[in-house]
């Protein structure tokens, strides 16, 4: 994540090299979980563990390590489910807040890198082993900061990590954070990635590395002028179904790393619209779990905490957001993405368009009286639970206006409910009057 900042504050124009993916809508429609790579184990939890992390470390990167005002209890009030990246000393406070907790990297200098390919196989092994040692049993231990965005040529030391965690500390995580597509592409050396193309690199990453889950950053919502530059608006939701269904093929849970902060000083700031966006359409295309870029100010402005270690407004828009992660997420969590769709025309070229398997249409309008002719584009993720009942995730995508939307499926059913994102209550779905999303957010349903 850092690594790709400083190359793009070198850029006169940060996404000169996007790398836009071109998908079919049959193959980013739905693609149904493999369970024939059995090296491959999927990072388990409690399903009523919804992972929001702050990514962010809890006492900065460098010496002098401070404790901020803002701390643990900030983190954990703000509706955040991880504390952060946290020392040892950090995990009875963690366990006290009910947090869980991702360990933070053990090296200086550069933490968030690493240098996993200066040592060799027992090297790794043992760095490993002394970091789980460290930590003792405490049952907030999710798992264990390993890398932040790595080329193809780290896999290998990676893979002796990932190992190395499975074998110290089964049942955790090692964490791994992959780059967004707009990291440049090219021989390993002598580009970013280290691979031609994106879908190569996490081919590649899953295949060489064994992951537990595929954990990118995407910014390109902030990047795009909330969504208005069409161009990077497409790589956004590019990202986000190749990650998808790169994540399904190989039955592996993904987590998505979006922005809370002002990412450039020329770029729009976080607002309740578009945080609320960067997380319903995770939610929408089966994500996992959400982490939020980043806590603490730092370089950037408009963060949650601010410079003078302070609540901003962003704060409290962040809260909200994450309290309604952590309402619909458990829920979520235990559904089976099946599909995601667009209505037409969709905001950007290329998506998979209505209609699904369970929604036929979708009718939206700012102003069912007339007043205006827009028709807010809908992202619909669709999914079904263990009981085989069918759930659909419906997003406005406008971070402008307001979307009064109606529904049409493919089956009669006796009943639709929708999800209080507040509590988790279900309400009838008003099909005669419409559903009213807000700019940038979402709504749960569920079908009987």
């Amino acid at each position: 994540m850092r690594s790709l900042f400083r190359r793009l504050r070198r850029q006169r124009h940060p996404a000169t090299t996007l790398l836009v993916l071109v998908f079919s809508a049959a193959a980013l429609a739905a693609d149904p979980p493999s369970n024939t790579h059995s090296p491959i184990q999927p990072f388990t939890h409690s399903p009523d563990l919804f992972p929001i992390l702050p990514w962010d470390v809890l006492h900065g990167w460098k010496e002098p390590y401070q404790n901020p005002k803002h701390g643990l209890a900030s983190i954990a009030e703000c509706n955040f489910t991880i504390g952060g990246f946290v020392t040892p000393k950090d995990l009875p406070l963690c366990e006290k807040l009910g947090l869980a907790a991702i360990m933070a990297p053990a090296a200086s200098g550069r933490p968030w890198f690493a240098k996993w390919r200066e040592m060799h196989a027992e090297q790794i092994d043992q760095a490993v082993k002394e970091l789980v040692q460290a930590c003792g049993n405490s049952p907030a231990v999710l798992g264990y900061y390993i890398m932040d965005e790595p080329g193809t040529t780290a896999f290998p030391a990676l893979a002796q990590a990932v190992s190395a965690v499975k074998k110290h500390a089964p049942g955790k995580l090692a964490y791994i954070n992959l780059f967004p597509s707009y990291a440049t592409v090219g021989a390993p050396d002598k580009s970013q990635l280290g691979a031609a193309t994106y879908t190569e690199y996490l081919e590649r990453f899953v295949d060489e590395v064994k992951p537990q889950i595929l954990s990118y950053d995407n910014y390109m919502v902030q990047y795009s002028d909330d969504m208005e530059d069409r161009r990077k608006a497409a790589v956004y939701y590019a990202d986000l179904l190749e990650v998808r269904r790169v994540a399904q093929k190989y039955g592996l849970p993904f987590w998505n790393i979006v922005s809370s902060n002002q990412i450039r000083k020329q770029t729009p700031i976080p607002s309740p619209a578009n945080m609320a966006f960067q997380a319903y359409t995770t939610l929408a295309a089966g994500g996992r779990g959400v982490s939020w870029y980043k806590y603490y100010q730092a370089g950037y402005a408009y963060a949650p905490i601010g410079k003078s270690d302070e609540k901003t407004p962003t704060w409290r828009y962040l809260q909200t957001v994450n309290h309604q992660l952590r309402t619909l997420g458990p829920i979520l969590n235990r559904l089976t993405s099946t599909g995601v769709f667009f209505t037409s025309p969709p905001p950007v070229d290329n998506l998979p368009l209505l209609p699904g398997t369970v929604v036929q249409e979708v009718q939206s309008t700012a102003s069912p009286r007339g007043f205006t002719h827009a028709k807010p584009p809908i992202m619909v993720g669709e999914f079904q639970d263990e009981q085989g009942h069918d759930w659909v995730m419906l997003v406005n995508l406008s971070l402008e206006r307001s979307a009064n939307i109606k529904i049409t499926t493919a089956d009669a059913y006796k009943t639709r409910q929708a999800v209080s994102a507040e509590d988790g209550r279900l309400s009838p779905f008003d099909e005669q009057n419409g559903h009213w999303l807000l700019a940038g957010h979402g709504a749960l349903i569920k079908l009987e």
